[in-house]
């Protein structure tokens, strides 16, 4: 039985990856004991208890590195983890700047390189189409109210208003924009993106590099439906050749290590990049649900096996999500507020 600690457990209106990671996991042939890393007592998945066997309240990352290297030498204390998936943009550079010392501790991961993270800056996509041969939105990095001007003349309407790493809006007209150049700005800092929308059909690619140039498996989906958040409600898997060949591209070239999930339009022979994510996305388990266990497979790669390479799937199947109820005991959020774990 591998101990295996799974962050990003808030199923809530913007999921996270973290309850796809697990059924990938439970589903696979490697017997597992999952550890739920949370940050909210609220999160959905510290309630899930047929999925997850222990969970814990993790400090923000943003409360710097001693407190969350802390928390975590308890909880290895406690758990004896053996692996962690990490599944949060924000907790990541933690644990991938903390990856020897975990490892001497026995935790041991399969992550992207600090290099390989400051990829998913939405200013590094030209870098990324490049090598990969995809196209990218006409694109603007703002500092000033005089360059979102300048950058707004060279648009049509609508745009797109991005932080660097979070946050985006769709903006109709300049005082929109202004309004959320000023939000972005004050949470997130400068530059703001600005960016050209491109018509066409939302295509992403989920897949895990093995650090050398080529990969454990690849997964192509189409959206169908999506939400107000802009997250996938239905979709079907795809087989475009053009896009998969560039996912192909992007890890040879990078030589990239993890998992990963390239975003794209695909607009007639065109494929724009729109953005890279560093880690699982939050509709990973449809990977899983049509024979290709990414998360398993990086597991393997994570104790130091070699996972399957083959990565065969059908088009044409429909993914899902759906809402869910739970009635549980209140004693559990208790514990959670009071105890940081249940």
């Amino acid at each position: 039985m591998i101990k295996v600690a799974v962050s990003g457990i808030n199923a809530v209106d913007n999921p996270g990856p973290g309850l796809g990671i697990i059924k990938g996991l439970k589903e696979g042939a490697i017997p597992v004991s999952v550890v739920g890393l949370a940050y909210d007592a609220m999160e959905p998945g510290v309630y899930l208890t047929d999925l997850i066997d222990r969970v814990y309240l993790m400090p923000y990352p943003s409360e710097g590195e001693a407190p969350f290297l802390n928390r975590l030498l308890y909880i290895q204390e406690k758990e004896g983890i053996e692996v962690v998936i990490p599944a949060l943009d924000p907790e990541l550079p933690l644990f991938i700047d903390l990856e020897p010392r975990l490892s001497e501790l026995g935790v041991r991961s399969f992550l992207p390189t600090r290099k390989h993270f400051k990829l998913r800056a939405k200013d590094r996509l030209p870098v990324i189409a490049e090598a990969t041969g995809l196209k990218t939105p006409a694109t603007f990095a703002v500092s000033s109210y005089e360059e979102l001007q300048r950058a707004l003349s060279r648009l049509r309407f609508p745009v797109m208003v991005k932080g660097l790493f979070y946050r985006a809006f769709r903006a109709y007209n300049s005082t929109e924009a202004l309004q959320y150049f000023q939000s972005i700005s004050a949470e997130w800092g400068y530059p703001v993106i600005i960016q050209e929308i491109v018509e066409g059909e939302e295509m992403n690619v989920v897949g895990v590099g093995d650090g050398e140039g080529g990969h454990f498996g690849l997964l192509a989906i189409k959206k169908l439906w999506i939400t107000s958040l802009g997250k996938i409600w239905t979709g079907v898997t795809v087989k475009h050749p053009g896009l998969l060949e560039a996912a192909e591209k992007f890890v040879r070239h990078f030589r990239w290590r993890g998992a990963f999930e390239l975003e794209t339009i695909v607009s007639g022979e065109d494929i724009y990049l729109i953005e890279i994510n560093p880690r699982f996305p939050a509709w990973i388990y449809f990977a899983v649900g049509v024979g290709l266990n990414l998360p398993e497979r990086l597991l393997r790669a994570a104790l130091g096996e070699e996972p399957e390479r083959d990565w065969e799937y059908p088009a044409g199947k429909l993914y899902i999500r759906f809402t869910d109820d739970l009635v549980t005991d209140l004693d559990l959020f208790q514990r959670m507020v009071t105890r940081g774990e249940r």
